[in-house]
């Protein structure tokens, strides 16, 4: 049953034409992802189909007898409401019903309560009202009377996931619903729509995400859609088989396109009628040809500033804002190279402990020591405040005109947007004409042009799309730095960081070895304390010290009537800790080898020791985390 149906879509923005004749179909049941190249237009053609913007040609039509709920980017919310009043903003008996039993309630009228409380019951509308603030709570919304103008950007996006998601419409379409969520968020999130058996239409970045949900992928690539029925693993095994076919394609069309030419200029000027259906051809294939061409490749080999062996020291650092305590005696010390996730549910201080030890914002006490060598990166969550009427080019030339690459060689400012995916066009464009994830790309250029050592990346993945993603990726993963992240994209934080550091609340900071797959694993494996018995303190981590996952008493008991450790293996455990504690530092040592330079046999030496050296860290905290669990 086909629930939406679009033909022959065009849109354009004055000469740039984001697609042409788009044709596209969602039926019920199907759950559609739409990716791309930032600026191709998947939001654009999203705002399209939901009816929310006109297409310049080309019909778009629904089923009449369905109900569509549509999630915007920035959505539009009135800032005189409370959280409760925008969340029951709805079309239906069962929220007329709420909306009395609320307003009731909230002004102690006792007669209407009376008369609302019997439609509830008649409507079988509580178990609505309860999932209502279910949905708000799991989102990270716990106070609904607040007004939506106090909200933050983030709030306001999850309120209006909310509503959106309560309604329960039979076609949902969402952009970017997981931005501004945290990590139990989006996995709430994702567990609603795989029990939902509505139809889901959207736009996201999150791989993980993807895979997991969705069971059709429809690129945007060069104003066409292409569409494949199978998750995001099966989209990127077809993607590659349609690549090579066309680039074989592209090849035998240019070969006969240079034929053709050879021939149309041999040919007189006053052609006879005889061969015009060739130059009809020609020009045919010319357009063809040149049509097609390739996104071309994100290339961050840029050079990073020297760093010293002392780099980041904290010693007891607190921060509390009001009753809320965010921090209380945080110790760390940072060596290189550290790859370090920071998870936590929003407001609980992740991006405060950044702005505390990049120095926009001071501790209550505590002390944070930063090596002389240390230069910082900071990516944050807020956009640059950049002028709209600035050209790109301008942006960038006012940092540098000039920039160092890893191997010492030196490139201009409009070779580095080159590099960034902004062509030659796009580079004289205003700012206020690039797309949201062209923002955030520019900015991430703008952090890594100034050569930092140290990156602290707060949500670098909002907005960026998923080849910006996997070259970034790729940097991150050679960079010889220091690097802090915060992410909601669990793939992207799984293949950089090596330990996390989990705030818990009430200024605990648990610093878990592994990755957040193996955070989530190792927690969700922990037996459930009951209601009465108190946590743990978690310990604080010392200087340079293996971080010892924090078991609880009710942990060790169940754990213990599992296996008891061997005297044998708990003098293993033992060593390990001290193993891995030798073979880091042996790491930071050879690594301090491998930057000072010398002969080319030696620095190959030191290259495979540091292979054999992060081989056996690896083995052996898997091993020291298994004995763990039973300690």
């Amino acid at each position: 049953m086909n629930y939406l149906s679009a033909e022959n879509l065009t849109k354009s923005y004055g000469d740039r034409t984001l697609f042409k004749n788009l044709t596209f179909g969602v039926n019920r049941g199907d759950k559609v992802a739409i990716v791309g190249a930032n600026g191709s237009g998947k939001t654009t053609l999203l705002s399209i189909l939901a009816g929310a913007m006109p297409p310049d040609a080309g019909i778009v039509s629904h089923r009449k007898d369905i109900t569509i709920g549509y999630l915007d980017q920035q959505p539009d919310l009135n800032d005189a409401l409370t959280v409760m009043d925008v969340v029951l903003a709805g079309e239906s008996a069962q929220l007329d019903a709420v909306r009395a039993y609320e307003h009731a309630l909230a002004h102690d009228d006792h007669a209407a309560l009376e008369k609302a409380m019997i439609d509830m019951e008649k409507l079988e509308a509580w178990d609505y009202e309860a999932q209502i603030r279910q949905i708000l709570g799991e989102l990270g919304i716990q106070d609904v009377e607040q007004l939506v103008g106090s909200l933050s950007g983030g709030q306001r996006k999850r309120v209006s996931l909310a509503r959106v998601l309560i309604q329960n419409p039979d076609l949902l379409i969402l952009d970017e619903p997981t931005n501004h969520l945290d990590l139990e968020a989006i996995e709430y999130l994702e567990s609603f729509l795989n029990t939902n058996n509505g139809t889901l239409l959207m736009v996201s970045h999150d791989r993980y995400f993807l895979d997991r949900v969705c069971n059709h992928i429809a690129e945007m690539d060069n104003g066409q859609l292409y569409t494949y029925k199978g998750n995001y693993a099966y989209f990127l095994e077809k993607k590659e088989e349609r690549e090579l076919a066309a680039a074989s394609e592209l090849s035998k069309d240019r070969n006969t396109f240079r034929r053709e030419l050879e021939w149309m200029r041999r040919q007189p000027k006053a052609r006879g009628t005889k061969a015009q259906y060739r130059i009809d051809a020609f020009e045919d294939l010319k357009e063809k040809t040149s049509g097609k061409r390739s996104d071309g490749e994100l290339d961050l080999n840029l050079r990073m500033a020297r760093l010293g062996s002392k780099i980041l020291e904290v010693e007891n650092l607190s921060k509390r804002f009001g009753d809320k305590i965010l921090l209380d005696h945080f110790n760390y010390t940072f060596k290189r190279p550290d790859r370090v996730g920071l998870i936590g549910k929003n407001g609980m201080g992740k991006t405060t402990l950044m702005n505390m030890l990049t120095g926009q914002l001071r501790p209550d006490s505590g002390k944070i020591t930063t090596g002389g060598t240390v230069k910082f990166g900071y990516y944050t969550q807020t956009e640059l405040d950049l002028p709209e009427n600035q050209r790109v080019i301008d942006v960038v030339q006012d940092v540098a005109e000039v920039m160092k690459l890893a191997n010492g060689d030196t490139i201009t400012a409009t070779q580095l947007l080159s590099r960034f995916l902004f062509d030659r066009s796009k580079q004289y464009d205003f700012v206020a004409k690039l797309s949201g994830g062209e923002k955030r790309r520019l900015q991430l250029l703008l952090v890594l042009v100034q050569n930092p050592n140290f990156l602290i990346l707060d949500e670098p993945t909002n907005d960026l799309d998923i080849t910006t993603l996997n070259v970034l990726e790729d940097f991150l993963l050679n960079f010889s730095g220091c690097v802090l992240i915060v992410t909601h994209d669990r793939y992207f934080m799984d293949r950089l960081v090596e330990h996390v550091f989990v705030m818990e609340g009430e200024g605990k900071v648990r610093d878990f070895p592994g990755n957040y797959t193996d955070y989530r694993e190792w927690r969700d494996a922990q037996p459930k304390k009951s209601a009465a018995q108190p946590d743990k303190p978690a310990p604080a981590v010392a200087k340079n010290q293996t971080p010892t996952p924090v078991v609880s008493s009710a942990a060790n008991t169940v754990n213990a009537t599992k296996k008891k450790l061997s005297f044998k293996e708990i003098r293993e455990y033992e060593t390990l800790e001290k193993e891995i504690e030798s073979l880091e530092q042996r790491k930071v040592d050879v690594v301090d080898l491998l930057n000072t330079g010398g002969p080319h046999e030696q620095l190959i030496a030191w290259s495979r020791e540091i292979e054999q050296i992060e081989q056996s860290i690896a083995e052996k905290s898997d091993r020291w985390l298994e004995l763990a669990e039973f300690m």
